[in-house]
């Protein structure tokens, strides 16, 4: 399983100046990936902004999106433009999650009406297809969603995979099961991509910060499932890898809850430790539990 870490691009009063040092950091550190979340209505910056950022710091990471909201962003062909864009300007490292997105306030926003998403979804993933038919700089695509419609468009061949909700451990075994029968049914070979996330706070007042971060981008409807699995502790983050490894994820990004970039080395630490069940005492990451940074 490849560990990366998400940007702070949507940790509010977080010094965005600062984001190209945070992916250089990243990167050092051993860093699979690094990942950004999306939403319209709230102190953030635009995901493929950030990833742009990173992209001309960086030269390794692979740039995770989880996920672009696809639906209320509205011209597919200007998108497309977009994220091949990224693309290139990584040299071809940019993984786009895709999704429809549920956030009523960014759909009222932009004056796209919630109901109809699925079709409206399908619509532009094919504007969007064949926009990059053809083409080099089309990125590597994985698609979300929690239906049984999105399983199998997670198994059709624009489609590396699935990307999971970033919490509910139940939630990851029922989806990856139904794209892993979706994947079969279509005829694929191999193995899709299973990629989710989880948030992360570590240092002093870590379950403050992570309490903090969680109520001000969930809201109190989502804050308990969500906070329920934010990491806080070196113990917490080792056991929920494990176990999201043997749930059968290829990828897990785990997101800050604060902006400030001794997040990075921290995090890194914990995952070099040599005193831990599954660390190493060569200072990689995690290769004793088929984990990979």
């Amino acid at each position: 399983m490849r560990v990366g870490i998400g940007l702070p691009a949507a940790v509010p009063e977080t010094d965005m100046t600062l984001l190209g040092r945070w992916a250089v950091e990243a990167e050092s550190a051993g860093f699979e990936s690094v990942g950004v979340i999306d939403r319209l209505v709230y102190d953030n910056l635009d995901p493929l902004t950030a990833l742009a950022a990173a992209a001309v710091c960086t030269s390794r990471v692979e740039l995770v999106t989880t996920v672009v909201n696809v639906c209320w962003r509205g011209n597919a062909a200007l998108l497309a433009k977009q994220l091949s864009s990224v693309n290139r300007l990584s040299g071809g490292r940019l993984t786009a999650g895709l999704g429809m997105g549920g956030w009523p306030a960014d759909y009222a926003a932009s004056g796209v009406p919630l109901t109809g998403r699925g079709a409206l979804f399908e619509s532009m993933l094919a504007i969007m297809e064949r926009c990059w038919r053809h083409r080099q700089d089309q990125p590597r695509i994985v698609l979300a969603g929690m239906v049984p419609k999105s399983f199998a468009r997670a198994a059709t061949a624009m489609s590396q995979g699935w990307v999971a909700p970033l919490f509910d451990l139940p939630l990851l075994h029922e989806g990856r099961a139904a794209v892993e029968r979706a994947w079969a049914e279509a005829g694929r070979h191999g193995r899709p991509r299973i990629v989710t996330g989880r948030y992360f706070s570590l240092g002093p007042n870590a379950d403050e910060v992570a309490d903090d971060y969680i109520r001000h981008y969930y809201g109190p409807d989502y804050f308990d499932p969500a906070r329920a699995d934010t990491l806080t502790s070196a113990d917490q983050i080792r056991t929920e890898l494990l176990r999201l490894s043997e749930a059968g994820c290829t990828d897990v990004l785990l997101f800050p809850c604060a902006g400030d970039l001794e997040q990075v080395g921290m995090l890194a630490e914990v995952l070099h430790d040599p005193g831990s069940a599954s660390g190493t005492d060569d200072g990689r990451f995690l290769q004793d539990a088929d984990l990979a940074v």
